[in-house]
């Protein structure tokens, strides 16, 4: 079996991602939706044989060193593949992100009309959150791609690995790689700083270095787009706080409130009126009260200032989800798994809300379901009793 037949298996398939592991077929995930390939398990060996195919003489010896390593491949013209090998109980794995190279637009994306307007601001701080798989990276790259193709600015991004690759067009952008072409975020930034940027694209937020670096390079006057791991607008603000030692968050809140534009939290549902998904947003705008509130150090209250703004474009999650199942675009199941995660994150609503916001229904009795399906799977579950996905697709 080789590398690049599953990968264009992958694509041919419209799949997000392919999963090698040992002792199991290849898997892909399309539309959401593990599915299994007919075809041979795979061993660690074959596993390994297969990145080391992809991997330079450098990223082998790193991969054999740390026994774990992310890094970016391309497919022909088509796509790029960011890939992520690491080591388990039985060997090597590995999952390879598919990176579609035609960048989609904002509006093929169904952004909200906020979005555009974050990307044409002049300065301040823009995040764009949400769990792994929930398509931050893409938002971000029709945001870049709406500048580089609108605007004549200097675009700076650091990622790791470079996911989008731009072609600069009325813009010029230069892709930064950590551990390829820079050491680490941090030292990108203050690099930056003496790079006549316009536009930093900061891949990953990862630690108080970083940020506070994204902080002051959005304070001096430039616009800088971040990701962070968070499921809320209002968590993201404590999440960014929370990572400084306490004798600097009073500093740190002040810079946040007078640099943030806007944090713009997302996840992807599985859409009920055609296949494949659609995107969910919840979107916080950096308003005078929104600003206060963060200086002020009444993070709790940024929720109810989302529900109440959306004459500036503000959203919450729940009034968002309930316009797509409004639309048909999404089915009640959907919505409720949507809305019950955010209230286990502990949101400002719990089951009765949740109940409310749907229209009704049992939301303890979805959820005494769900804990039995993890008990005896049901036939309809889309999984067999052993665990493995139950639809297959043939290789």
């Amino acid at each position: 079996m080789d590398i690049t037949q599953l990968l264009a298996f992958t694509m041919q398939n419209d799949a997000s991602d392919l999963h090698l592991s040992p002792n199991n077929a290849p898997i892909i995930r399309a539309h959401g939706d593990l599915k299994r390939l007919k075809a041979d398990v795979l061993k660690s060996d074959d596993i390994r044989t297969m990145l080391y195919s992809v991997m330079t003489e450098d990223q082998r010896a790193e991969f054999e060193r740390d026994l774990e390593l992310d890094f970016a491949i391309a497919f022909g013209e088509k796509a790029r593949f960011r890939v992520n090998a690491f080591t388990t109980r039985t060997g090597t794995a590995a999952v390879f992100r598919n990176i579609p190279s035609l960048i989609p637009t904002m509006e093929e994306l169904e952004l909200p009309p906020i979005m555009r307007r974050f990307a044409e601001l002049e300065k301040g701080l823009v995040l764009v959150t949400g769990p792994t798989g929930s398509g931050k990276s893409t938002s971000l790259a029709s945001m870049i791609n709406h500048v580089n193709e609108t605007m004549s600015r200097h675009i700076i991004t650091v990622e790791d690995p470079v996911e989008f690759f731009h072609t600069s067009k009325t813009s010029l952008i230069n892709h930064r790689e950590i551990g390829e072409d820079t050491k680490s975020f941090a030292r990108a930034l203050r690099s930056a700083l003496r790079e006549d940027p316009d536009v930093i694209l900061v891949g990953e937020m990862r630690d108080y270095e970083t940020i506070a670096l994204a902080l002051t390079a959005a304070e001096t006057g430039h616009l800088v787009f971040g990701t962070l791991h968070s499921n809320s607008a209002a968590k993201t603000v404590d999440r960014i706080i929370d990572v400084f030692p306490t004798g600097d968050k009073e500093m740190v809140r002040a810079m946040l409130a007078s640099s943030l534009q806007g944090v713009v939290a997302q996840s992807l549902l599985k859409r009920s009126d055609v296949e494949g998904r659609v995107g969910v947003f919840e979107v916080l705008v950096g308003t005078n009260a929104v600003r206060n509130l963060i200086r002020e150090n009444q993070i709790a209250q940024l929720y109810s200032m989302i529900q109440t703004g959306s004459r500036y474009g503000m959203v919450t999650m729940e009034d968002a989800v309930k316009a797509l199942l409004e639309q048909g675009i999404i089915d009640e199941s959907e919505a409720r798994r949507t809305l019950l995660k955010a209230t286990d994150d502990g949101e400002d609503h719990n089951e009765g809300s949740v109940s409310a916001t749907l229209g009704g229904g049992n939301i303890a009795k979805d959820k005494e379901k769900k804990k039995n399906s993890m008990l005896a799977p049901e036939n309809d579950s889309g999984n067999s009793p052993d665990g493995k996905a139950e639809e297959e697709y043939t290789f």
